[in-house]
């Protein structure tokens, strides 16, 4: 006699075509109207730890990245940056990957920013 398996997939179908701001317009739905759950709110909230943790080593590694740039050149990243901008500095390739950084560095402040005020 075969013993039939069930997964839990087959079961509980965890695995969705809902778009994400759908999914979070539908938990903020039910917040609003009264309805509460610890696994809800541990799950974002570790969500939200996690993405925390996240962006705080992608700003090490980006940092990391500036400070040497900025040991090269004898400047901080903001000073270059804006004379970059302002087309003080050339088009060496050096600057371009240096302001892509700094850009992707600043995405990354605001992020953990943004993330901070929901912890």
């Amino acid at each position: 006699m075969a013993i039939k398996t069930i997964s839990l997939d087959t079961r509980f179908n965890m695995s969705t075509n809902i778009p994400i701001p759908k999914q979070l317009e539908t938990l903020t739905t039910l917040y609003h109207h009264g309805y509460k759950s610890d696994l809800i709110e541990q799950s974002l909230s570790k969500i939200i730890n996690l993405e925390i943790h996240h962006a705080h080593e992608q700003a090490a590694h980006l940092k990391s990245k500036l400070s040497t740039y900025e040991n090269q050149y004898g400047m901080d990243s903001e000073q270059f940056y804006k004379q970059f901008m302002a087309g003080a500095l050339g088009d060496a390739i050096d600057f371009v990957e240096w302001s892509a950084f700094y850009e992707m560095w600043h995405s990354v402040q605001e992020r953990i920013e943004v993330l901070g005020r929901s912890s």
